[in-house]
């Protein structure tokens, strides 16, 4: 398989982030009207996340805020957004990252998106736990057993499979 140089899965990313900023900038204009509510999942070490060390310390990892009827100051750029909530009836500022939305969430219309966590390594780790593409199993050459090659006599890397080699008999 050829390599990703286009990296479409950061570029999908990017664009379902958009629709969490386009989502907050509505909220921020017109406020959030009917049922519409939403559950932001943030992780609380991604760079760039400030929020009191009290919250901090009750969500070292990750934690889920609810815009619904008592949120203020909702402030949004391309980049991050900041909001103010009630925590113990204390009013706190949360300033927050796209990049570090992890879930987004409007239960009013069963809407709902899931990130990769940032933490995560863009490839794993362990070599054993790596993705293993899969190969077509040997009747498959049978359907049609036409390879093609280069002037070289290398092997092309990719091969037609009939989906009959895959069906149940």
């Amino acid at each position: 398989m050829a390599k990703d140089l286009f990296h479409y899965d950061q570029m999908v990313e990017q664009a379902l982030r958009g629709v969490v900023r386009d989502a907050l900038r509505k909220a921020g204009r017109e406020g959030l009207r009917s049922e519409h509510h939403f559950y932001i999942g943030f992780a609380t070490q991604f760079p760039g996340v400030s929020i009191p060390d009290s919250l901090r310390s009750r969500y070292p990892e990750e934690m889920t805020i609810v815009l619904q009827h008592q949120f203020w100051d909702l402030e949004i750029t391309e980049e991050n957004f900041s909001v103010t909530l009630s925590f113990q009836k204390q009013l706190e500022r949360l300033s927050i990252p796209l990049a570090a939305v992890r879930s987004f969430a409007d239960p009013s219309v069963n809407f709902a998106l899931e990130f990769a966590s940032a933490e995560a390594p863009a490839e794993p780790a362990d070599p054993a736990k790596a993705p293993v593409p899969l190969q077509p199993p040997p009747a498959a050459a049978k359907a049609g057993d036409t390879k093609a090659s280069d002037g070289d006599g290398e092997k092309q890397s990719a091969e037609v499979v009939t989906l009959d080699s895959f069906r149940k008999r």
